[in-house]
């Protein structure tokens, strides 16, 4: 799906690509940056006690979410300024895309970068030693993860949406909306190995986005209705 998202959306657009790719940049920094972060608490800790090893990994995935946060805001302001550039250069005064365009594509380049990092993960994983589900555990590890990485994949696109509208139109309480739907989505994870209580969450919140990011897009029951029946 995300392969289908680049392809029929994006690859054609030679100005959609840039966007795209800084887009994942941006999210490539803030999990350098949070990395770091977490890489020196940990050595500067002891590495025998386990609560405290424990309490650095959430704090370490809570602060990337807000780390990445950050960037996502960074990077709306960045294109703001380039679409006031390419609004002085172009003949009509009109930018070539709109924001909300660029909200989409950059969503879109921070959920490919995010799914390449955790498939990348996951296939060093696959790779051994070890057997999934040797011990009893789940032997649908690898099957869960790619959902999840799916699922955030698209979470990314349609927080984009709703993190630019917030941004544009002052609506602070849609950017804490947002904020509150990475940090719930993934401190979910932490049920795992309990899988259900992770998926059915994040997909619920998938879909609540998705419905949202298209109505704050303009989007509307008629014409989601004239889509579906190809009118």
């Amino acid at each position: 799906p995300a392969l289908g998202l680049f392809l029929f959306t994006i690859a054609r657009d030679p100005l959609r690509i840039i966007i795209l790719i800084a887009g994942a940049f941006f999210w490539l920094v803030s999990l350098l940056l949070s990395s770091l972060i977490w890489f020196i608490a940990v050595r500067a800790s002891n590495p025998q006690d386990e609560p405290l090893q424990k309490g650095l990994l959430i704090f370490g995935v809570m602060f990337s979410v807000l780390l990445q946060e950050v960037f996502r805001f960074l990077y709306y302001k960045l294109l703001r300024k380039a679409i006031e550039g390419l609004v002085a250069l172009s003949d009509d005064g009109c930018s070539p895309i709109s924001i909300q365009q660029m909200a989409y594509v950059a969503g879109v380049g921070f959920g490919l970068m995010s799914g390449a990092f955790s498939m990348i993960n996951l296939l060093a994983d696959s790779l051994g030693p070890g057997t999934v589900g040797i011990h009893g555990d789940s032997q649908l590890y690898f099957l869960t993860s790619a959902f999840m990485t799916m699922v955030l994949i698209f979470l990314h696109t349609f927080w984009g949406v709703l993190f630019f509208h917030g941004c544009e139109h002052r609506r602070w309480w849609e950017i804490a909306a947002v904020v509150i739907m990475h940090l719930t989505v993934s401190g979910s994870t932490f049920c795992n190995p309990l899988y259900v209580g992770s998926l059915v969450p994040s997909y619920l919140l998938m879909a609540s986005a998705a419905a949202w990011a298209y109505l704050v897009s303009g989007g509307s029951a008629q014409n989601l209705r004239r889509f579906l029946l190809c009118k």
